[in-house]
């Protein structure tokens, strides 16, 4: 399962996002997204769960909850739109 965390503290790192998600089951990769110049936090990030019920007891807990500071959203992620140029 993919799962799209948002509302994330600039100051987490994947291994951050990892270790909060690790406590609901196995994590297969835990990815915060940066910003391609700056190479800060964008605030958002992926967890992929390959046990499609422990990633959902993950999204119940965690969604709404607070870490570091901030209102976290955890929801499952949608597929990426195709972009047309």
């Amino acid at each position: 399962m993919n799962i799209f965390v948002s509302s994330l503290s600039f100051k987490a790192n994947n291994e951050d996002l990892k270790r909060l998600f690790e406590t609901y089951g196995e994590v297969s990769s835990a990815r915060i997204i940066t910003d391609r110049d700056s190479r800060r936090s964008k605030g958002y990030g992926f967890v992929e769960m390959p046990n499609d019920e422990e990633g959902q007891a993950a999204i119940n807990a965690l969604n709404g909850s607070e870490q570091g500071g901030r209102a976290i959203n955890v929801s499952i992620a949608r597929e990426r739109e195709q972009r047309s140029y």
